[in-house]
């Protein structure tokens, strides 16, 4: 993954302003920031879920 540098991040803040509009972009955000807390609590679950079958795995043994 290439490094982005305060130039890029600029540019890249300037974009998205000339496209969403000052106005949509705190919803964005906040529309992004659910979507990757849905997706690691979904993940996390996905892992405790593993967890409690290898537990059972080894009880059975």
């Amino acid at each position: 993954m290439p490094n982005l540098g305060i130039g890029s991040l600029l540019l890249i803040v300037f974009v998205a302003l000339l496209i969403f509009g000052p106005k949509k972009l705190p919803e964005l955000g906040k529309a992004a920031g659910n979507t990757l807390r849905e997706f690691k609590n979904a993940t996390k679950g996905l892992a405790d879920d593993d967890e409690d079958d290898n537990k059972k795995k080894e009880e059975v043994k």
